[in-house]
């Protein structure tokens, strides 16, 4: 038998072409012509991902609770209550003076004396890591708020913020001075959280 030629071939692929639609003709048609289907939502299960049931108007409405710039500046608040009792505690405990009298060099304290001075200092720092974290965390809430986007400029534009509003009690200077390393120092720790 003879092989069919070059161009009885051809003739015969121009047939085929002209019967049936090229395959990416089909699949348009199915995408945006008429026989398109009507849209429906996709299914993360089929994708390998936790399918998620819709969620509940109650758990809508504790979602925006705690989006709240009030939530977060009460939450900050608690935070900076603990973090600085702690931090002011350790720092009590690694101190020599504490328990001190500058009147009796020689005495010894006691141990009472040196629990009442832990639980001061440790008061202490607790009421201005509050404060702080609070005057911090509603900032940067309020900014976030202002400007519709969440990135690192929120963080050092709030921490600007709040150094100098910390630092303005003693000055334009110290103020200023609060502003630039505060901005700073929420730039690194925007940088690394990120």
């Amino acid at each position: 038998m003879a092989a069919p030629g070059p161009s009885s071939s051809s003739e015969a692929g121009k047939a085929s072409s002209e019967a049936a639609p090229l395959q990416y003709s089909l699949l348009l048609e199915h995408l945006v012509g008429e026989k398109r289907g009507p849209r429906q939502a996709l299914d993360p299960a089929a994708f390998g991902g936790f399918p998620s049931p819709p969620k509940s108007p109650e758990q809508k409405m504790v979602e925006r609770a705690m989006e709240s710039c009030g939530f977060k500046a009460a939450l900050a608040c608690v935070g900076g209550l603990v973090l600085g009792g702690a931090f002011g505690i350790f720092t009590a405990g690694i101190d020599t003076n504490v328990g001190f009298d500058p009147k009796d060099p020689y005495r010894t304290p006691t141990a009472r004396e040196v629990l009442k001075d832990m639980g001061q200092r440790g008061l202490s720092y607790a009421k201005n890591f509050a404060i702080v974290g609070a005057m911090f965390s509603c900032t940067e809430c309020l900014v976030e708020s202002y400007r519709g986007k969440s990135d690192w400029k929120n963080s050092v534009m709030s921490g600007c913020i709040t150094g100098g509003a910390i630092g303005f009690r003693a000055g334009l200077k110290a103020g200023a001075l609060g502003c630039g390393g505060f901005a700073a120092f929420s730039a690194v720790i925007d940088y690394y959280l990120r």
